[in-house]
């Protein structure tokens, strides 16, 4: 079942199913047994328009709402498939798109749209300062008409298969600073010519294959031509492309719930055992069942999240509810999915296992569970920081 919006995305869905029907289980196995990327997939993502849906049209894209978006990569996972090898390209454009200057649009978004040019890498997380931003110690100093950037990010996914990056640098001391969120400044990095340059990348091998990466800077060089927006107010800027982040993800976490669900809900149905199919036991129907009312629910926050986005209404509440309640409902599905398969829900040719461990990444990757209780109870009901 699909969320009450979807007939608005009826044919973006059918055809995102179609594609994805081209790339079955055995293809994401074997890119899991290889930890190579999905260079094939994400190709024919991009072919078909669907990485530009939120370009705007004079750009080269669909110029579609983030709704659209969801639609799409919320098909992609319940169809199986994982669209974290390219996700980034639908929110971190969003930074550039805003508060770019128009020459840097021209120069850029259309390339991005047509595939040309790879935006995929959003660095922001350092070792240091984990998603405390305003600690950030990656630094960019003013030499000329550029910025020697000198630090170190962590966890920045798709760096090794990106051409661009959105990067978030301090320009100014946190403490001569304002405010702890002034002082921080948006480069988009050229990495065809930062890699060797100035620029590291490292691989972390995860449980999943997720292209995680540490990346290391020595005396980079970036044009000041490539700051996006004003010098230190780059926390504002990058702040709408974490919430899109936020409801992109949760829209994925609704994918795999259901495809959780109905993979559970399919085989109780076909399992005989004892002379009977296993989902007439209240045992094994009702937690199907639970997850699927679980998942609805998210889905419905999700929704709500996504109406204020587009509206342009602040949503940073609802859009950390969303992914909070999203990643849970995949999670519950996921396990229910495993416990109802059985030994089979451990074996990698049913495809549970390998959801099972995608999914949960969403519990602490882009803002991990605890983060998000504590905005809320801060934010949203007054109570004392607690950090």
């Amino acid at each position: 079942m699909m969320s009450p919006d979807a007939e608005d995305y009826a044919d973006i869905r059918a055809g995102v199913v179609r594609l994805c029907e081209q790339f079955p289980g055995a293809y994401w196995r074997d890119k899991d047994e290889t930890r190579s990327y999905p260079t094939e997939f994400v190709q024919a993502l991009t072919e078909a328009g669907y990485l530009s849906v939120m370009i705007p049209e004079a750009y080269g894209g669909s110029g579609l709402p983030l709704g659209a978006a969801c639609a799409i990569l919320e098909e992609i996972h319940r169809s199986g498939c994982n669209g974290g090898a390219c996700h980034a390209q639908m929110y971190t454009m969003g930074t550039l798109l805003r508060h770019g200057s128009e020459a840097q649009k021209q120069r850029y978004l259309p390339e991005v749209a047509s595939g040309a040019l790879r935006l995929q890498a959003f660095g922001v997380t350092e070792p240091n300062s984990g998603t405390d931003t305003t600690r950030i110690g990656t630094r960019a100093v003013r030499d000329g008409d550029d910025y020697v950037v000198n630090g170190q990010k962590i966890w920045i996914s798709r760096a090794e298969h990106s051409d661009l990056m959105v990067l978030l640098v301090r320009t100014a001391d946190r403490e001569a600073s304002a405010k702890s969120t002034d002082g921080m400044s948006v480069l988009l990095v050229d990495m065809r010519t930062a890699v060797g340059n100035g620029l590291t990348i490292k691989p972390i091998n995860t449980m999943m294959n997720h292209g995680a990466t540490e990346l290391f800077f020595d005396d980079l060089r970036v044009p000041v031509s490539n700051r996006i927006g004003e010098e230190g107010a780059g926390f504002r800027y990058i702040l709408d492309g974490m919430n899109a982040e936020r409801i992109l993800i949760a829209a994925e976490c609704i994918g795999d719930a259901r495809f959780f669900v109905s993979a559970a809900a399919r085989y109780a149905t076909d399992r005989q055992v004892f002379g009977g199919p296993i989902g007439a036991n209240q045992g094994v129907q009702f937690p199907i069942a639970r997850a699927h009312i679980q998942t609805e629910a998210a889905a419905g926050m999700v929704a709500r999240a996504q109406a204020l986005f587009e509206a342009g209404q602040p949503c940073g509440a609802e859009a950390n509810m969303a992914k909070l309640l999203a990643s849970e409902a995949s999670w519950a599905a996921g396990d229910t999915c495993i416990q109802t398969h059985g030994g089979f829900g451990f074996a990698v040719d049913f495809d549970i296992e390998r959801k099972f461990r995608e999914t949960r990444l969403y519990q602490v990757a882009p803002i991990s569970t605890n983060l998000i209780l504590s905005h809320v109870a801060t934010h949203e009901l007054g109570m004392p920081k607690s950090f």
